[in-house]
């Protein structure tokens, strides 16, 4: 009797685990940078992060941020701490916005090239070959004077 609970027990434990991953489908091509969509479904838990900025370079110097890929590593970085801290991991993001300003030398414009660079240290790589959905827009002004770079995002699993 005994060895047929623990065996049940081992079965369900095995029948939960392939439904608790299967709550979040990705939609998109392998090669894509960003998802076309993500399902999540009701069951799954969620985590919505505010908007992040990057943190300055040198905490001796509060107001330098640097250019817009170092703001995104920087709050990619800080995004991936407040996830691992919940119990999540960056491959857990369904959906991301980012919100650029206009770069230093850029004639008004945003880098999205940099954006994009930093964006690939994070996804579509070796240690998290996902990706996320993403909107990415340009927008007059951020909360600081140097900050280039504010990303919210959602996870689930």
């Amino acid at each position: 009797m005994k060895a047929m609970m623990t065996a049940l027990a081992l079965a369900a434990v095995t029948l939960a685990a392939p439904a608790y991953a299967q709550n979040v489908e990705k939609i998109g091509t392998p090669q894509g940078r960003i998802l076309t969509a993500a399902k999540v479904k009701a069951s799954a838990e969620t985590i919505y992060l505010s908007g992040n900025l990057a943190s300055p370079i040198d905490p001796a110097k509060p107001g330098e941020y640097g250019d817009t890929k170092t703001q995104t590593i920087s709050t990619l970085n800080k995004i991936k701490s407040i996830l691992e801290a919940n119990g999540y991991k960056m491959s857990d993001i369904v959906r991301m916005d980012a919100y650029l300003t206009a770069a230093p030398g850029m004639e008004g414009k945003m880098d999205f090239a940099g954006f994009n660079a930093g964006f690939a240290q994070f996804f579509g790589t070796a240690e998290n070959p996902t990706t996320v959905t993403r909107t990415t827009m340009q927008i007059a002004a951020l909360a600081g004077p140097n900050f280039l770079v504010e990303l919210t995002v959602i996870a689930a699993k």
